[in-house]
């Protein structure tokens, strides 16, 4: 088993920055992926950004790009999502999620931070 804990949400202005920390603990050895996801109000759970295990590989959904990093600490079994440049749009719940090796989808999630951004 797997367990995600997300932190780090809140209220920020529309420019601002936030970093979003996602905790994994359990059966740390055997993730090789974790990833972001977002949900708002009425909409589809997006992807937002992916990073492998030892960070060689990243990815980002196309409306984040330069705005947001992800980054990973293996040592401290971290993941974190820098937002910066935050935008209306980019309110949501935002959900960590890790995904084994030999797995084909992402089965572990954490129960998720929200990101408010005011104008």
């Amino acid at each position: 088993q797997v367990q995600l804990v997300e932190s780090g949400g809140g209220l920020v202005q529309a420019g601002g920055s936030l970093r979003l920390t996602c905790a994994v603990s359990g059966r740390t050895f055997s993730v090789n992926r974790v990833a972001w996801f977002r949900q708002a109000p009425g909409k589809e759970r997006e992807f937002v950004s992916g990073i492998s295990r030892r960070a060689e590989y990243t990815e980002y959904a196309d409306s984040v790009k330069g705005r947001f990093t992800i980054s990973g600490d293996n040592g401290k079994n971290m993941v974190y999502l820098q937002m910066n440049d935050l935008k209306l749009d980019d309110a949501a719940v935002y959900y960590c999620a890790a995904k084994l090796f030999y797995a084909s989808r992402y089965e572990y999630w954490g129960q998720g931070t929200q990101v408010i951004v005011s104008s």
